[in-house]
């Protein structure tokens, strides 16, 4: 059997649209309708004009596309693909903290679950972390889950930032010295860093981008070579998107084993016995659903 053929079939049958993350292997990116970050992605499954979504991503990112498409269908091919960082926090964690600190505006990374979006003040990206940092008019904010975009946010407010303790683990195992040993070998390369990298790490980067940020740069950068401070699984855009410029990576290749997790067959098996659904209680996606509209209306 074909898998690829038999996945396009089923897709036109059961008016799928299939979506993968810029960190799924290359064979799901390449059967993908879309491929892009979390937030882009779910924002696309809004937009789409079909009935069934297959996200290829880990679980929050399926959630965030349930969230804002409730009315289709939202599949999650690797059912056990989840998110160590989104699992490091609990709505019952935020809501103590909240308590600790009553003044406080809550502010949390889409990397997290529904049940978490649900009580939190304003969701944020990677990308747009800063900026709804510095507009929130509150002395204080909770920064939750990651501890690193906390720091990185920081970095731009005088405001008090209260971070959760969590991160992640792919990030966080990108080291300082494995960055200037590779400046040493490329000395011509720029070094673009996750603002998820650790403080040392952001230290040394040229430029600090989220996973879109650093398509659109180096796609428009005169540069030709970059050392990425990423999951290995962008290179397979950042080809496409930049061909003849050279891509290296600090120390091993950084590798999200959950990202991984989905293959050709579990993409068709997901469209041809219709299986994990993503199913969420509607008041949960009322509230949740919130907390990203305040983040799109203040990061426009």
């Amino acid at each position: 059997m074909d898998l690829r053929q038999e996945i396009n079939r089923l897709k036109k049958e059961k008016n799928a649209l299939i979506l993968a993350h810029n960190y799924q292997i290359p064979e799901i990116q390449e059967i993908a309708d879309c491929c892009g970050d979390s937030l882009e992605l779910s924002r696309r499954a809004e937009s789409a004009d079909c009935a069934v979504i297959v996200f290829c991503g880990v679980r929050f990112m399926a959630e965030s596309a349930k969230i804002l498409a409730p009315q289709k269908i939202v599949l999650l091919p690797a059912a056990d693909a989840g998110c160590p960082m989104a699992d490091m926090i609990s709505a019952a964690d935020l809501l103590a903290l909240k308590k600790q600190h009553p003044g406080a505006m809550a502010v949390t990374y889409v990397n997290s679950g529904a049940e978490v979006k649900a009580v939190t003040d304003i969701c944020c990206t990677s990308a747009n972390a800063v900026k709804i940092v510095q507009k929130i008019d509150a002395p204080e904010i909770i920064f939750s889950p990651d501890r690193n975009l906390a720091a990185w946010c920081a970095r731009f407010t005088d405001k008090k930032i209260i971070p959760w303790k969590g991160f992640c683990i792919v990030h966080e195992k990108i080291r300082a010295e494995d960055i200037i040993q590779a400046k040493k070998n490329h000395p011509e390369a720029l070094f673009i860093a996750h603002p998820e990298c650790r403080a040392d790490v952001v230290d040394l980067a040229d430029r600090v981008e989220s996973t879109s940020g650093m398509l659109r740069f180096i796609k428009s950068s005169p540069v030709e070579k970059f050392i990425i401070g990423t999951e290995e699984g962008i290179i397979t855009r950042l080809r496409q998107d930049s061909p003849g410029k050279s891509f290296f990576y600090p120390g091993t290749a950084p590798v999200c084993a959950n990202m991984k997790k989905t293959r050709l067959e579990d993409v068709y098996n997901a469209l041809e016995k219709m299986q994990h659904e993503i199913i969420l209680p509607p008041q949960i996606i009322l509230q949740a659903r919130a907390s990203l509209d305040r983040m799109l209306e203040f990061s426009a």
